[in-house]
């Protein structure tokens, strides 16, 4: 891409500062919104295990809710994301506001279309989809009509967070990130109270069981997750109206990008798939074929929120920077506000990796332990989370990484990286669980090992293609990090065995657990990284806590 600067040296350094400051301080919004987000899908988890453990019920409901997300992940959150947010940002940065607008409208029009008949055919194909991701539920009576019966409840889930997400990148490339950051916590919280009010209330006179009405209230839940954008939209002076026009150019550019978008994103669908039908024909000595299924999503469940609330959050504030200095030309800021913001997703997500690995147990016991969620659940959970921690700072820069080869109008490489990483977790899938005792925990650590090639081989390209990435510094943070992720493990790792000896394996054991070895670890890595001189590690800090610290001194003040 052309540079065509008139600045000096001097002006360009400080205008990278200031964008990498600014993004610096959108991603601690978005953070404390996604926090928010993740405390309330913990919540929402925590009482569906409490209600369903790891049983027959729970596994369909599981595959149910994941083929429409495996669909959002390919079409809306994913490749649309992609392929939207840096068109949209280019004409907002460089055309009349209203163009812009005419362009969401033309993008919104045709999702709903599009992804609508994509619901209609999921709802008609159901059972063959269930087939596809899970041919073992077949081998337990009942359990593959209940996941197809679950599948058709929830598939329009998928239209509505399309256009959520679509709602999301325009009020990010608007530097707007609290409110769209924030609209999944409604999604959880409408999708309990909806799907239980559905399920347990309304369901037996309506002729619903109570997992029927959990997923009636996740469609529920995607509803409420748009309506509390419209607001912003509105006030940023966005209005939805029908209209098409297929050869716009912001269209066909978007078009463009998406092809090649949706093929990066199915790779990796592809392999949430495959290891879905690995572990559907696992059996568990304890609970059968009962199990796996639901251990790895509960799993997952925890890894995401470290991934949301600094890989997912710093990814959304690092696309609409690089994006628009991508249509400006301006390189020098494109490759410092990307360093800089790889740095802080290392920061983060690597003592985030080793505390869940340390303390995975004692995590899931306090949340989801009880009921029908029985502490051998909790152990399992535990291992395919250790696994899962593995890869978290791996599948955080992808985050950030994949985008920034769209922002410059590359679509191809990122497709073809995902598209060899097929290969690669077949392999580690079936080795991991035929040649070794891992079992399920092997799906998961297969998934860690696709998340780290994947960034190893976008690092190096795209440090090729911008001439550097100011590697030898981001190296050195790097190990700075993990030398002080290290400690904090030792320390935490000494801490959590002396709290589980003397108060044991017990629910009120793990939160006390807690309680000691999360503080005692956050001060431990905060002392190592001030002492090593760790970079931007009291801003990071500053960016996740001023936010709160605002809002509170707003509500103390009113």
């Amino acid at each position: 891409m052309p540079i065509s600067l008139n600045n000096t040296d001097n002006d360009v350094s400080v205008r990278e500062a200031a964008s990498s400051d600014h993004v610096v301080r959108s991603a601690g919004v978005v953070s404390v919104a996604v926090l928010m987000s993740r405390i309330t899908g913990l919540l929402r988890e925590g009482i569906m295990a409490r209600l369903f453990g790891a049983s027959l019920a729970w596994d369909a409901f599981n595959l149910g809710f994941r083929i429409p997300n495996l669909t959002r992940d390919l079409f809306a959150e994913g490749a649309l994301s992609s392929a939207f947010v840096p068109t949209f940002t280019e004409y907002l940065a460089t055309r009349p506001k209203q163009e812009a607008a005419r362009l969401a409208n033309l993008v919104a029009s045709a999702l709903i279309v599009v992804v609508g008949g994509v619901c209609l055919a999921g709802v008609v194909f159901a059972p063959a989809l269930v087939w596809l991701l899970a041919p073992g539920y077949a081998q337990v009576p009942g359990k593959f009509e209940l996941a197809v019966r679950m599948t058709r409840i929830m598939f329009p889930f998928l239209l509505l967070v399309a256009l959520a997400a679509q709602a999301m990148g325009i009020l990010n490339a608007c530097n707007k990130f609290f409110v769209p950051a924030l609209a999944s916590t409604f999604f959880n919280l409408g999708s309990v109270c909806f799907g239980l009010a559905a399920g347990f209330l309304a369901g037996p006179y309506i002729g619903l069981t109570p997992i029927e009405g959990m997923a009636v209230g996740v469609v529920c839940g995607g509803a409420l997750q748009l309506a509390v954008q419209v607001p912003s939209l509105l006030k940023s002076g966005f209005s939805f109206r029908l209209m098409f026009d297929w050869k716009h150019p912001g269209m066909a550019h978007i078009l463009q990008l998406m092809g090649p978008a949706i093929l990066g994103n199915a790779a990796t669908q592809i392999n949430v798939m495959v290891n879905t039908n690995f572990a559907s024909q696992l059996s568990d000595s304890v609970r059968g074929y009962d199990g796996p299924v639901s251990w790895l999503g509960y799993a997952f469940r925890f890894m995401q929120l470290p991934l949301g609330i600094f890989g997912v959050a710093i990814a959304s504030a690092t696309l609409p920077a690089v994006s628009r200095s991508a249509a400006v030309g301006d390189i020098d800021q494109f490759r410092s506000t990307l360093s800089r913001s790889l740095g802080m997703v290392f920061l983060l997500t690597i003592p985030s990796s080793i505390g869940l690995a340390v303390l995975g147990r004692s995590i899931v016991g306090a949340i989801y332990q009880g009921g029908k969620f029985q502490a051998y659940d909790t152990q399992q959970t535990a291992q395919a989370l250790t696994c899962y921690a593995v890869g978290l700072a791996g599948y955080s820069a992808l985050k950030v990484l994949s985008p920034s080869f769209y922002a410059l109008g590359d679509s191809r490489t990122p497709v073809i990286i995902s598209l060899l990483s097929i290969g690669i977790n077949v392999v580690f899938a079936y080795a991991l669980i035929h040649m070794t005792t891992l079992g399920h925990a092997g799906l998961a650590l297969s998934t860690s090992a696709v998340a780290i090639f994947g960034f190893v081989a976008q690092f190096w390209l795209l440090r090729n293609r911008l001439g550097g990435i100011h590697g030898r510094e981001l190296g050195k943070t790097v190990v700075k990090i993990v030398a002080a992720s290290g400690g904090m493990g030792v320390v935490v790792w000494g801490a959590s065995g002396m709290m589980t000896t003397r108060f044991g394996a017990t629910q009120i054991g793990h939160l006390m657990d807690l309680s000691v070895s999360l503080p005692l670890g956050l001060g431990v890595y905060y002392l190592v990284g001030r002492a090593l001189r760790i970079p931007d590690l009291n801003e990071s800090i500053l960016a996740i806590l001023g936010p709160v610290m605002r809002r509170f001194r707003r509500k103390n003040a009113h």
